[in-house]
């Protein structure tokens, strides 16, 4: 069993789970926002629509259907376009 964060608070993950799949079952439906502060979450469930980013670890526009959760995971709501952090420039 794998340990990630999501918004600060501790989640319990499977390894092979999506980031998505570790939102949905913590009851979140939506954990991005647009530029005009409208939510956003899974919509194709596939990777096209890149509705369901986040960012995990710094690292901003992770699709979260296509990624697996890895112990550890940091993983934020991402509100509109944002640079990734410096962590994530030296990782």
């Amino acid at each position: 069993m794998f340990r990630v964060t999501v918004d600060g608070e501790r989640r319990p993950a499977r390894p092979g789970q999506t980031v998505a799949a570790v939102l949905l079952a913590a009851g979140r439906v939506s954990w991005r926002t647009t530029r005009g502060g409208r939510p956003r979450g899974v919509f194709c469930g596939i990777g096209v629509c890149h509705d369901c980013l986040v960012v995990v670890n710094g690292l901003p526009d992770v699709r979260a259907c296509r990624r697996e959760v890895e112990d550890g995971d940091d993983i934020r709501t991402q509100n509109g376009a944002e640079l990734p952090s410096a962590e994530a420039d030296r990782g």
